[in-house]
Order: C-alpha cells, then structure tokens, then sequence
C-alpha cells in the first residue's frame, strides 16, 4: 500500500513539474515576441528615416547646375569642363554658327574678323539654337568664355540678352593670359539685367582641378 501512494506522489509532482516547464516556456516565448515587436518598430523608425533622406535627395535633385561656354580656341573648354566634373553640372557649349578661324583671330590685324567685332559694341554674332532649357531646368549657371582685347567676346553679349536669368545665381569665369574678368563681368550684368550674378574668376589654360574646387568652395553655393 505504501509503495502504491508513493509512486502516485512521484507521478504528481512529475505532472506539476511538466505544467512548470510548459509555463517556462511560455514566458520565453512572449520575450521573444517582446523582442520581434522591437525589431518591427525598428525596421519601421529606419524606413521613415529612408523616406526621409530619399525626399531631400529628391528635393536637392531640383537645383540643377549648367556650365556653358563659348570657347574658340579650347582654351576655356578645358576650364568648363573641369568646372563641371567638379560640380556635377551640365556641360553645353555656344556654338557660333561662322566659326571663328585663325585669320579671324589675329590680334595685330586690325581688320581681322574679331578685332572689328569687338570695336563695334552694338555687334551680336550668332551661334547655333542652344539644346537644353535654360530658363526652366536649371538654379546655377556658370557662364565661361575667354577675354578679346579686354572684353567678353560679342557672341556672349548676344547670349545674355537672349535669356530671362531671374530667380537664377549666375558665376562667370574667364580664361586670359593677364587680363581680369572684372569689366566683362559688369558689362553681361549690365546687359542680361537679371539674375544674381557672384563674383567671377579669371583663369589660366594651365589652371587645375584642385584651384577650381578651390574657387568653387569659396562661393557658398546652396
């Protein structure tokens, strides 16, 4: 008889230990749904955070840069287009529709092609229809060309009055062996009559990538 109540006894306590064990693991699981609830929350925090980032890319997207240029001797191309690998920006070039030769180019002939435009201030040379939409595609311009006796060349007097820069930052840069940007620059402000134009730079054909990252940092572009 006593063998009969110990072996029941046995039997209870291992059916309560067993129920134990299942509660055990009971609270495991709800820590380890604790746990998942965590990493959900988680996982939505980063998605907003994405979200986020993803529309102040989209949004800075909108400020887009040019660089234009008139270059006829490839001279201010190799600035611009150091220019533009350094912002990213667009890269267009004015394209005149009379090309200019050498014989055009002559500073000593007094009736080569450039020396009589640039003693005719009212001179405006045409150049091929410009395939990208200035006015509406893009915040900043940098408008480049190189110095003819001491003035922009008249092609890009004709470029200036040819757009409305409102609402726009316009840098203008130079190439010239001696000569400073400051009279050409006045003289596109004073004909575009819009835009915010900053101050402009004079470059040397040797000028490198490092000096033009150097002038770029300095102007506070947004």
């Amino acid at each position: 008889m006593k063998k009969i109540i110990s072996m029941l006894l046995i039997s209870v306590f291992t059916v309560l230990g067993l129920v134990g064990c299942g509660e055990g693991s009971s609270n495991n699981e709800t820590v380890s749904t604790t746990e998942i609830s965590d990493a959900e929350t988680s996982t939505v925090t980063d998605e907003v955070e994405t979200s986020d980032i993803k529309d102040t890319v989209d949004e800075s997207a909108d400020e887009k840069m040019l660089v234009i240029y008139f270059s006829a001797t490839g001279t201010t191309k190799g600035i611009a287009e150091k220019i533009a690998s350094v912002t990213g920006a667009d890269l267009y070039e004015i394209v005149p529709k009379e090309p200019y030769t050498d014989e055009d180019l002559k500073y000593s002939d007094d009736s080569s092609r450039a020396t009589v435009e640039q003693n005719d201030p009212d001179v405006r040379p045409e150049y091929e229809d410009i395939q990208v939409d200035i006015e509406n595609d893009y915040s900043t311009i940098f408008i480049g060309y190189p110095i003819w006796w001491g003035q922009e060349p008249r092609i890009m007097d004709t470029f200036v009055e040819s757009y409305n820069f409102e609402g726009k930052t316009i840098i203008p840069f130079c190439t010239s062996g001696s000569s400073g940007i400051e009279s050409s620059s006045a003289n596109l402000v004073e004909k575009a009559g819009t835009g915010n134009w900053l101050s402009g730079n004079r470059f040397s054909g040797s000028a490198t990538e490092d000096e033009i990252k150097n002038w770029i940092s300095g102007l506070e572009l947004d």
